[in-house]
């Protein structure tokens, strides 16, 4: 009650709780983790009051968790020590949308679907991850470097400037935001860094741990005047992987992944209980999914050019490979797909990695793109010395910037009340994940009990980062417990 009675001092009373029920609401996710129940929750309004919050945490040396998706995978947000969650839900207004710049300004607590509804609306488009719930936030997806489907070099890293409150509760913004006359500057924020420091760099893949962002400008593109969706059935990967090579570094296409039959047949199923074993049988191994696209200028000249290089890549050098409209007994799924792709996963309806089984633990990582057959078959080795069906895990390959790189995804799917079974998966996790790291797999973004392996691995990098954190948070209160710290 003391808590939520110095937390009512900054913000209206109704917007501070410290009832079981609340609590008990962010204190799981569906990852592996524990839950840990927070000792109170809040529900700031803008950035002025998140500092008021973050000012009395720091004096009274209280942990805080900042929170902004309304769904949660990989763990951040459960408390670890207790402390406050700063729930970002209310601020979510868009702040203003430049066409003729080429971004979009919004806050923390604004969500995939309502950014994609408002962008649509000025003919935009953001450069989104594979189909991510339509209750996340967009601005926690960019920061912890979600990988996008779209594979063009100039929208690998969409981010632009921030605001940030630091863990002592000053107000922070990054990048050109930072000018004098913001948002009126003719910068308009448009450019991340300097001037300075690139200070936006330290909240990148931070997992709240060094602050907590308010607002924050993203790139966004057209919406393409001409879209084609291509599907290539595959039985050999490497072999796909060689056709990448060869016609991504040509920027030919925009958006390209390649997907398993297990993910491809949770994502297009309409009822899993009737269709999904079906899918299974009759979808090919793998199914590379190309998009090319015509955007603003001459869209027709641009689809014909880069159907003619497909064309004469595939007749002289990859006969064996096969680009078509539709997938083999499968009539109308670019139909169905191609708007899936720009879109989030529908709000309401069970999240595509959630409709198998109700749970899934994910192993992602980054690697080359001819090491990702490797990679599959550790994979398949390490399940079945623990008795999971290969049979019954998702895999999802995202080339990035024109195939230079690709992050590799293992989805393992589990019945979360069957505690033998999730058991199993999260020893077959831990298990496979070292052996990948042990391998080169490059986890860029480790999450829970993989965190500690990784720094332990990066003496050096580890110090360094543990003497940052003293400067921004000498007091540790920014979601402790997480990475390093």
């Amino acid at each position: 009650m003391r808590i939520k009675n110095e937390l009512a001092k900054f913000v209206d009373k109704e917007y501070v709780s410290d009832s079981m029920e609340d609590r008990v609401r962010y204190s799981w996710d569906f990852s592996l983790l524990s839950p840990g129940v927070p000792d109170a929750v809040v529900w700031p309004a803008n950035s002025e009051e998140v500092s008021k919050i973050v000012k009395w945490c720091n004096e009274k040396e209280v942990p805080i968790i900042p929170v902004s998706s309304r769904v949660h995978f990989y763990g951040c947000t459960i408390p670890k020590e207790g402390g406050i969650v700063i729930d970002l839900a209310r601020m979510n207004r868009i702040l203003e949308i430049d066409t003729d710049n080429r971004l979009v300004r919004f806050e923390a607590g604004v969500t995939w679907s309502q950014l994609i509804e408002e962008l649509k609306k000025k003919n935009m488009r953001a450069i989104m991850p594979l189909m991510p719930p339509a209750e996340r936030s967009p601005l926690t997806d960019t920061l912890e470097r979600e990988v996008p489907t779209n594979v063009v070099y100039d929208y690998g890293e969409p981010m632009q400037s921030i605001e940030v409150v630091w863990p002592t509760g000053e107000i922070f913004r990054c990048g050109s935001a930072s000018v004098n006359g913001f948002p009126d500057s003719k910068s308009r924020g448009a450019n991340p860094s300097g001037p300075g420091i690139d200070f936006y760099r330290f909240v990148q893949g931070a997992q709240g741990t060094l602050g907590i962002v308010t607002w924050m400008s993203l790139k966004i593109e057209s919406i393409p005047r001409i879209d084609k969706i291509y599907f290539a059935p595959i039985n050999d990967l490497p072999y796909a992987i060689e056709f990448l090579y060869r016609i991504l570094p040509r920027r030919i296409g925009q958006e390209c992944l390649i997907l398993n039959n297990v993910d491809l047949a949770t994502i297009i199923a309409e009822n899993m209980s009737e269709d999904f074993d079906e899918l299974c049988a009759k979808l090919p191994p793998w199914t590379l999914i190309l998009v090319i696209s015509g955007l603003l200028r001459r869209p027709e000249e641009k689809i014909a050019y880069e159907e003619n290089f497909l064309n004469q890549v595939i007749k002289n050098e990859f006969p064996k490979m096969s680009l078509l409209d539709n997938l083999p007994g499968f009539p109308g799924l670019g139909k169905k797909l191609m708007p899936m792709l720009r879109s989030p996963w529908p709000e309401g309806k069970t999240h595509w990695k959630l409709r198998l089984k109700g749970a899934c633990q994910s192993i992602f990582f980054i690697t080359r793109p001819n090491r990702a057959q490797s990679f599959v078959d550790i994979m398949d080795f390490v399940a079945s010395k623990y008795g999971y069906p290969i049979a019954d895990i998702g895999c999802y390959i995202q080339p990035i910037e024109h195939n230079r790189a690709c992050q590799v995804e293992f989805d393992l799917f589990y019945n979360p009340d069957d505690e033998e079974e999730k058991a199993i998966v999260a020893e077959l996790y831990r298990d496979a994940a070292i052996t990948m790291m042990n391998e080169g797999a490059f986890f860029t973004r480790p999450y829970g009990e993989l965190a500690p392996i990784i720094f332990d691995r990066a003496a050096n990098y580890t110090m360094t980062l543990k003497r940052v954190k003293k400067i921004f948070d000498p007091k540790n209160i920014m979601n402790p417990g997480n990475l390093c710290f």
